[in-house]
């Protein structure tokens, strides 16, 4: 899946190197949930290809800052998260988890009023402070310390690592280089405890939570 990623971003980057047309957004983007929420700031440098130049393929970055209150985190390892018959929590009580990632953008420029489009996080890193917690499993609770997992990385579904942030979104532009952006925003955030709190039934210090949040933004046009 790695390599996959990767040859994605090369196929992307040279299809794009021959064309004249560019485009540069960049958004500002803010999302409440249930005791949760986020803000992100991104930038991205979009090639327009085809003849009609409406296709925008592209790459950028995108800082997301989450935060949120008395949240559930579950085994994120593949093996444990599917199905949740494996799964353990822990509980914090004011996560907050900044994610700074390279991030790939698909859009199509419908007319000169709207546009539609899917972005993804691939690669960074995230960071933040330590925080004190729970570690649940059914009867059991005991104490525990976790921190931002540091690297992220996309490999799909429960194989991502880390904090990855995606939107599907429709941006309409109000002035040539100005529109508000609406999102359905998908936002996985993760901690890594400081010692493998769950041995059943293997080792893991790996907890995410996952989160479907609507969105509102802004977005300037270069």
């Amino acid at each position: 899946m790695r390599l996959s990623l990767f040859g994605l971003l090369w196929i992307v980057s040279s299809a794009a190197l021959g064309q004249d047309s560019r485009t540069m957004y960049a958004d500002f983007t803010g999302t409440i949930g249930d005791r949760h929420g986020t803000i992100s700031l991104d930038y991205f440098y979009l090639w327009n290809l085809t003849k009609s130049k409406k296709l925008e393929l592209g790459v950028g970055a995108r800082l997301t800052s989450y935060l949120g209150s008395a949240k559930y985190f579950s085994s994120a390892p593949p093996a444990l998260a599917i199905g949740n018959k494996n799964a353990d929590s822990i509980l914090l009580q004011s996560p907050q988890i900044n994610a700074l990632n390279l991030a790939i953008n698909f859009g199509y420029r419908i007319s000169p009023r709207f546009g539609v489009g899917f972005n993804i996080d691939a690669i960074g890193v995230s960071f933040g402070a330590k925080q004190d917690g729970f570690y649940v499993n059914g009867s059991q609770v005991q104490t525990i310390t976790a921190r931002p997992t540091v690297f992220n990385i996309l490999l799909i579904d429960n194989r991502d690592r880390g904090s990855l942030n995606s939107e599907f979104y429709l941006r309409y532009f109000f002035r040539t280089s100005l529109a508000v952006k609406l999102a359905f925003q998908h936002l996985f955030t993760e901690y890594t405890t400081d010692t493998e709190v769950q041995q059943v039934p293997e080792p893991n210090d790996r907890f995410r939570n996952k989160a479907n949040l609507f969105s509102l933004g802004i977005t300037k046009q270069f």
